[in-house]
């Protein structure tokens, strides 16, 4: 499955394989053979024909208003929030960015959204989640990392004999511990990096998570009980 995503982030073609249902050829010039592959296009922001630029608001190349840290526009009393502005293109994000202007507008209460750290998941069969930086952001910005791995066949799946597989990482930064990103292929991936998102919001370390106690039998204890890095 991991391979697969790769394969959807830097797949330059896809075409009918020999003896496989799909094969994506990446920019790298490798080949992969699968029988689905998830092609995320992205979208743009749906601006056209509003009327934007004659009353003056600034648009990107992209066609997304252009705000600055609390979504106001290049027109003073014009805010934009959500999708529109091509940000982080998330329901709940929306949400946080219309309640920043709503307090910042008619509470007197100035209001940024803060969008490091944001969860994401995709709802596929396996969940994929993420939180945090990927291995190669953490690189870039902090260099040295140790990186945790775990791949394992839920224990639900001794019973009912599928053999699905979970995938877990957790980025640490060498230098003081904290935790950088965690994410996870696998049943319930959403759910469990959700309740991270807050560990990482709080700049846990990994000895705190180390010292936390695991729920088992879970997929999520694995989280906790990652010891040998890469």
């Amino acid at each position: 499955m991991p391979a697969a995503l790769s394969a959807a982030r830097a797949c330059r073609t896809i075409e009918k394989a020999g003896g496989s249902p799909v094969r994506a050829r990446l920019d790298n010039r490798d080949t992969i053979d699968a029988d689905l592959i998830m092609y995320a296009t992205g979208r743009a922001p749906n601006t056209r024909g509003l009327g934007l630029e004659q009353a003056g608001v600034r648009l990107n190349e992209k066609g997304a208003v252009v705000v600055d840290e609390y979504s106001r526009t290049s027109v003073d009393n014009i805010y934009a929030v959500g999708d529109c502005t091509d940000r982080i293109m998330l329901t709940p994000v929306a949400i946080a960015e219309g309640r920043a202007v709503a307090e910042t507008l008619f509470n007197n209460r100035p209001m940024k959204v803060d969008y490091t750290g944001v969860p994401s998941a995709v709802f596929s069969q396996p969940n994929l989640g993420t939180v945090g930086l990927t291995e190669d952001q953490a690189r870039k910005q902090f260099g040295d990392i140790a990186v945790y791995r775990s791949s394992f066949r839920p224990l639900r799946h001794t019973l009912s004999g599928r053999d699905e597989t979970t995938f877990m990482k957790l980025v640490v930064d060498r230098g003081t511990d904290r935790v950088l990103g965690c994410h996870m292929i696998g049943p319930d991936a959403g759910e469990i990096i959700q309740g991270l998102a807050i560990a990482l919001k709080c700049n846990a370390t990994k000895a705190q998570f180390d010292a936390t106690i695991g729920i088992h039998p879970t997929a999520a204890e694995e989280f906790v009980t990652m010891r040998a890095a890469s």
